[in-house]
């Protein structure tokens, strides 16, 4: 039966790039000596932030269009379930509390609704809103995070203003650290 999971995650995936060409970025992001490659067309500040779809913990479609005339902090990450990935998510549910009414942090990922509900649940996250990109990997490609390799997502932050501009980028270059919190915040907050 995981068999047949796995390869139907496999065909939508495939499904998802067949007929379409999708860009390589090579030597951005590494977890020690290991090279990742990432999928997509990368963000750049000044860009217009592309509208994406992601699935909420309730199972719920939730689009960056949702959340228009907010400046919003995209926190990225591979998993919940691993050290540096929770802690990503609690330091962001931390700082939320002191942001204005006026910034929203959505976190991005690859697990499934109900761990991120049961982690969220878990550690008391209520201040951000975590969001999965399981389904079609609508921000991963349209972001440049979608790592190829295992199609996690990769580490980074994406500050984007109330325009829908990004003012802040950060793709973290070894995965196996955590984003520069006080820069995302800063720029966020010049914002308003």
């Amino acid at each position: 039966m995981k068999k047949i999971y796995l390869f139907a995650f496999v065909l939508l995936c495939t499904q998802h790039i067949v007929g379409q060409s999708v860009k390589e970025n090579h030597g951005v992001i590494k977890q020690g000596s290991v090279s990742f490659t990432l999928l997509g067309d990368m963000v750049k500040i000044g860009d217009i932030a592309p509208n994406f779809t992601a699935t909420n913990n309730k199972g719920e479609s939730v689009a960056l269009s949702d959340f228009k005339g907010k400046t919003v902090i995209l926190s990225v990450f591979p998993s919940v379930d691993t050290k540096v990935c929770a802690t990503q998510t609690r330091q962001f549910n931390k700082e939320a509390s002191d942001l204005s009414k006026n910034i929203v942090v959505l976190t991005l990922s690859k697990d499934l609704p109900f761990a991120l509900d049961r982690f969220c649940a878990a550690e008391g996250i209520d201040r951000i809103h975590t969001l999965s990109d399981y389904k079609y990997s609508d921000f991963g490609y349209k972001y440049g995070f979608l790592l190829k390799e295992n199609m996690l997502l990769a580490r980074g932050v994406v500050v984007i203003d109330a325009n829908g501009k990004v003012v802040y980028v950060e793709y973290v270059k070894d995965i196996s650290k955590e984003p520069n919190y006080k820069n995302a915040l800063n720029a966020a907050k010049a914002t308003l």
